[in-house]
């Protein structure tokens, strides 16, 4: 499915707890959220992006897994305005696993925050998970 050519911002936060590695957590992030630019400041790090293709990675896992609901749910539930945002699970992230999670406490040492502004946010719901797949 072609990426759509929409104007938006990509973040993804995880909180890095002191018995972790903030590489380990930068290269978690980078697991999922391709293509970022990384700052680290008091306890956690920012992944930040303009391009969609950023989360192409999660895309080809909600088509394959055929997950799109949860995702569509989820980002419907934590729409705001022009904002909204859903939860993976940082330890699968390391492991190069995309999972989503529907609560925080689900990634037991914090889960990664991906949140997408853009006053497009149902073309990229449609894109990232689409309603239905075949």
């Amino acid at each position: 499915m072609t990426v759509p050519k929409v104007a938006c911002k990509i973040e993804a936060y995880a909180a890095v707890n002191p018995s972790e590695d903030h590489d380990k957590i930068k290269a978690a992030i980078s697991n999922v959220i391709l293509d970022a630019n990384y700052e680290y400041r008091e306890g956690s790090i920012k992944a930040t992006s303009r391009d969609l293709n950023s989360l192409s990675k999660i895309q080809e896992t909600i088509r394959r897994r055929k997950v799109n609901r949860v995702y569509r749910r989820q980002m419907r539930y934590n729409t705001e305005g022009d904002t909204t945002w859903f939860y993976l699970n940082k330890q699968a992230a390391f492991v190069d696993v995309v999972a989503v999670c529907d609560e925080a406490e689900e990634s037991p040492m914090g889960p990664i925050k991906v949140i997408l502004h853009s006053k497009n946010l149902e073309k990229i719901a449609d894109w990232l998970a689409p309603e239905f797949i075949d």
